[in-house]
């Protein structure tokens, strides 16, 4: 494969799962803005995960496997308290928490080049490439965004309106 392909596949691979990222942030945002308190730290049994719970994970996921993995940050990830907790920090903290994290771990996303992207890691006891890193984070993040969307519109009872402009006959979306 030529350099110049290569430059470019890695660019479109790290562009887009940047822009997936924040992407999802954005919906989480939109959905942890229409929950209080109590609602950010519901379960309606023992062995679900409140949205709360969700944005603490997606914090320590993102931070182990980008930041520590790829980026190279110490790895201080403390996984079970994650979904241990049961209340502590408020949506505003909690979204602010995975914004800080979700914005360093882009940086490192669209700084990596087509040999840095094929460079092995181990994260989490797996021996992955930085490529196989970043798309288990964004794959990892979709899953959980759906959760944190189901459970908003269960407790909200609205439709968030994420794909309202399918509706509209048209639309200027850039990612789907």
């Amino acid at each position: 494969m030529s350099e110049p392909l290569a430059a470019s596949l890695a660019s479109t691979f790290t562009d887009a799962a940047a822009r997936k990222m924040e992407q999802y942030l954005h919906r989480i945002g939109v959905c942890i803005a229409q929950l209080d308190d109590d609602a950010i730290w519901f379960r309606s049994c023992e062995n679900e995960n409140a949205p709360g719970n969700l944005m603490l994970h997606l914090s320590g996921n993102v931070t182990q496997w980008i930041l520590s993995g790829v980026g190279g940050a110490p790895d201080e990830r403390r996984r079970n308290e994650e979904f241990d907790a049961r209340d502590g920090l408020s949506r505003d903290q909690l979204l602010a928490r995975l914004t800080n994290v979700v914005t360093e771990a882009v940086a490192i996303i669209r700084a990596q080049t087509a040999d840095q992207l094929m460079q092995r890691r181990s994260i989490q006891g797996y021996s992955v490439t930085v490529l196989e890193a970043i798309f288990h984070v964004a794959e990892h993040f979709s899953q959980h965004t759906g959760q944190i969307i189901f459970a908003t519109k269960k407790a909200t009872q609205k439709d968030l309106g994420f794909y309202r402009h399918l509706n509209a006959g048209g639309h200027r979306e850039t990612t789907p």
